[in-house]
Parts: structure tokens; C-alpha cells; sequence
């Protein structure tokens, strides 16, 4: 379904019923199926905010609860960026919203358990989104997989959300999805394998092109 109506609205993004409000309706309930279908469609979801920008009575939180969260399940992409520079303080002291910008604040800067405090205490609006939590830990994994070589198994389960969400099932899969590679050792912990980071650097050869008409000047003068 969500993928009819992409297709339905992806003309009308392009012109300028974008900025018909009586299509706000319809972006609203493209909103509505993106959440319950685990769906994404940034560019209808920045056009929902203009709309509220652009006619502030028809302005809906809940809907810009669920864009913004839907935003941060893009990351390390910079959605939530965008969709926020729609916001003007007012909205932004909503202590919902405020909460949700919070969040965000906390997983830029990768201080993950932190976030998922926040997600517990917000998980009345976080649970309306499916596949959020899960789309949270990608973006973990992302992050482990450019900085750690090794790392402690207790470590990545806090990570990912806490043992009382993060079993060894749950791990195991994380691990298989990325390719890393668990090895155990009783005198300090499991350890797991992500990556030798020194194979990620990439060489790159720097040439240098000085042609005689920008050096002639300097030349001229040293005579």
C-alpha cells in the first residue's frame, strides 16, 4: 500500500499542488501508513511540514511526532536535519517534540545508552512506529562497525538496548547481519570481531599540477 500511494503522490510532489493544503489530508494518512507499514518517504514527509508551516491552524503533533521519529529511523542519513529546520521554536518547546529532540541530540553523539533511556521513557509514541527500535540498533551497528575493532559482548548488548531487550538471540542476529565474528573467553568476556579498521583506510596517490603561466610571475621577480 505504501508503495501505491508513492507512486500516486510522486507528480503532485513535483509541482505546485505541493503546496495545496487540501492535499494535506492525503500526505497525512501517507504519514499514517509509513508508521504502520515500516515504509519511508522523506521528500512526503518534508512536504507535510511545509504545509504546516505555510498554514500554522492545520498544524497536527502527532503527525510531526511521527516525521520526526520516522527521520531519526534514517540515520546516520541527515533527515532529521532537514525535517527540523521546518519547526519554529514554538513547536520545537513542545515537550513532546522537545523529547524527540533530545533523542536525536543523544544518538548524533552516539551516547547510546543514554538514548535508550529516552526511548523507554517515550515508548508511547515510539511504539507506534514499526521497526523502530530495530532501525535504532542498525544505526548502532553502523557506528561500531567504523570505530571498534574488537568489543566486548556485555558492551554491544548495552548498545543495542540492554539485556532486557537484547538477548543472545537478538545478538546473534545483529552479529550475522554485519559478518563479525564472536569468540569466548571466560577470564574476561566474550569478544567480538568486527573489523580490522586498518584495511578500511583507503590510499589515495596526490598529484600535483603547476603549470609555467602560474609560477612566470614569481619566477620574473626572483631575477
Amino acid at each position: 500500500m505504501a508503495e501505491a500511494m508513492k507512486q500516486k503522490l510522486v507528480e503532485m510532489l513535483k509541482g505546485i499542488e505541493r503546496y495545496n493544503p487540501e492535499n494535506l489530508s492525503l500526505l497525512q494518512k501517507y504519514v499514517e501508513i509509513q508508521v504502520n507499514e515500516n515504509a519511508y518517504d522523506l521528500d512526503a514527509n518534508l512536504a507535510v511540514l511545509k504545509l504546516y508551516q505555510l498554514n500554522p491552524p492545520q498544524f497536527d503533533k502527532d503527525v510531526t511526532c511521527q516525521i520526526l521519529l520516522k527521520a531519526l529511523t534514517n540515520l546516520p542519513h541527515t533527515d532529521f536535519v532537514l525535517c527540523k529546520c521546518l519547526l519554529n521554536e514554538r513547536i520545537m518547546q513542545d515537550p513532546d517534540i522537545a523529547n524527540i529532540l533530545y533523542l536525536a541530540n543523544m544518538l548524533e553523539g552516539c551516547q547510546f545508552q543514554l538514548a535508550w533511556q529516552q526511548i523507554d521513557k517515550m515508548n508511547n509514541i515510539c511504539c507506534r512506529i514499526m521497526g523502530f527500535n530495530d532501525s535504532i540498533r542498525k544505526f548502532v551497528c553502523h557506528v561500531v562497525g567504523i570505530t571498534f575493532q574488537t568489543i566486548n559482548e556485555s558492551l554491544l548488548v548495552e548498545l543495542l538496548g540492554g539485556k532486557y531487550q537484547v538477548n543472545e538471540n537478538v545478538l546473534s542476529q545483529w552479529i550475522k547481519k554485519y559478518g563479525w565474528r564472536m569468540e569466548e573467553r571466560a577470564e574476561s568476556g566474550n569478544i567480538i570481531f568486527i573489523a580490522n579498521q586498518d584495511e578500511n583506510i583507503k590510499t589515495k596517490n596526490i598529484t600535483e599540477k603547476i603549470d609555467f603561466d602560474n609560477v612566470a610571475g614569481l619566477m620574473a621577480a626572483c631575477l
